[in-house]
């Protein structure tokens, strides 16, 4: 293995969302198949400040001109990310998830997926479930939660869709990959929503394509008729809303795993039965994708494993269960933007 491949490990795992090491030494071989070493070389270039080929090539002594195609042509191929500034393009590091992974949704193959996947859950136990600051966090379905309960914009999906000016809808990289292994699941599959610099890139590179506020609004009807858990960007701005099952998620594929999902997720809900109302239909076992839900006398939730996406609650022919908002003092209050979350991750991490 040539040094760049270390060095472009070494460099996203500098990044916020990290790409921590293997004793299996797995993540080489992803990035072996993703990046040939120029543009291995080319990536630990850049930092996750957007910045336009003439700011690179000042600050690192390359040709400008060749900054400029090389940089557009690493953004077309998922490596890093584009936007725009002032009409001019600048570039920026992409992190491996949420990033170069979910770029590569048109151009998966078996190899690749397998590496992934036996990758993503170590990247999941090092990084993601360690830090206290999430990429991601759940907010319940509308229709659990009570009028009587007052819930914030950034916890509503509805809400947070109608402050969006550009959305783009893509297939979901998690249900595709499963599907080209032969692994398919039931749930509807073109659910994730991008929004702003996002949704240009995804659109421009072909991963989804431009949709209304209205049209956005009835694929979350759909989602939420599915079963999916609403899963936004850990910020009160979020560049995205994926609509999550628990059999290819890999982010509630790990939870799942644990002994108590709600300590290592952000939701500001729980679910709770009234036993006079239940009828032990166990409609609510089948919807949970945490397993939180067991049967006594009357269903009994699990609070220790319920994350509040409130799947379970608009199942329910009795309304015997509902969503009830947690303690004040474990209140979570997200990020006001990606910048913020991203800080933070860092932080705690010792990044800064």
């Amino acid at each position: 293995m040539t040094d760049i491949y270390k060095k472009l490990a070494a460099h996203l795992d500098s990044l916020p969302a990290g790409f921590p090491s293997t004793e299996t030494g797995v993540e080489f071989r992803i990035l072996k198949r993703l990046f040939n070493e120029e543009e291995a070389e080319l990536a630990v270039l850049l930092t996750m400040l957007p910045e336009t080929p003439k700011e690179t090539a000042a600050r690192t002594g390359r040709d400008e001109n060749e900054l400029a195609e090389k940089f557009e042509a690493m953004s077309k191929k998922g490596l890093i990310f584009r936007s725009s500034r002032k009409g001019e393009k600048v570039y920026s590091a992409a992190q491996f998830v949420v990033g170069i992974w979910e770029y590569h949704l048109n151009d998966l193959d078996e190899a690749l997926i397998k590496d992934v996947n036996e990758y993503l859950p170590q990247l999941m136990q090092k990084t993601w479930l360690k830090n206290k600051t999430k990429q991601l966090r759940i907010v319940p379905i509308s229709e659990s939660i009570s009028t009587e309960i007052t819930v914030m914009d950034y916890d509503t999906a509805e809400e947070i869709i109608k402050k969006q000016s550009k959305i783009v809808v893509s297939p979901c990289i998690c249900r595709r990959e499963h599907e080209i292994v032969g692994e398919s699941c039931k749930y509807p599959k073109e659910v994730c929503l991008a929004f702003g610099s996002g949704a240009y890139f995804y659109e421009e590179n072909g991963l989804g394509r431009s949709i209304s506020q209205e049209e956005a609004l009835e694929i979350l009807k759909i989602g939420i008729e599915a079963g999916l858990v609403l899963q936004p960007g850990n910020a009160q701005k979020p560049a995205n809303i994926c609509m999550c099952c628990g059999c290819c998620c890999q982010v509630l594929k790990n939870l799942k795993t644990l002994e108590s999902p709600a300590k290592a997720i952000d939701s500001n809900h729980y679910a709770k039965v009234d036993p006079d109302l239940c009828t032990s239909c166990e409609a609510c076992i089948e919807r949970c994708h945490m397993d939180a839900i067991s049967m006594e006398d009357t269903a009994v939730v699990n609070i220790e494993r319920c994350i509040g996406c409130g799947v379970c609650v608009i199942q329910c022919p009795t309304e015997a269960l509902k969503l009830y908002p947690k303690d004040k003092s474990e209140h979570y209050v997200p990020p006001k933007n990606l910048f913020e979350t991203y800080f933070n991750m860092a932080k705690e991490r010792g990044l800064i």
